[in-house]
């Protein structure tokens, strides 16, 4: 049995808040191949409120996050015209560890994203 698990939150950058309410789904990747294996929404602390992979269904492999940043953009204001320059932001990565804590946030901007492996 594995240990390992991975989290995730949004942070709006051009707001400095967390960003609450945005849809989040997470793929098992496997060449062409998605699976998807999980869904949740962003609480009011920018984050999901358990982990999206939890230790009991966690594997190694390459994974998919979609975060569905444009209804939030929108909701709060930002999104601009459409069609929105950013709407559903991908973040694809592996998982190599099974014992180990992953976390994949996202920072977002309505006109950028960044994100990197958080502890």
């Amino acid at each position: 049995m594995t240990s390992g698990f991975l989290t995730t939150h949004v942070l709006d950058t051009a707001k400095g808040l967390p960003a609450e309410g945005i849809e989040i789904a997470l793929y098992r990747v496997s060449g062409n191949s998605h699976k998807k294996i999980a869904t949740a929404v962003t609480n009011g602390d920018g984050r999901t409120d358990a982990p999206i992979l939890p230790a009991e269904k966690f594997q190694t492999g390459t994974y998919e996050l979609i975060f569905f940043a444009g209804d939030y953009l929108k909701r709060t204001g930002q999104a601009g015209e459409e069609p929105l320059f950013l709407d559903q932001i991908p973040i694809r990565f592996g998982i190599n560890d099974p014992d180990s804590h992953y976390h994949v946030p996202l920072l977002l901007s309505p006109f950028s994203y960044s994100t990197y492996r958080g502890s």
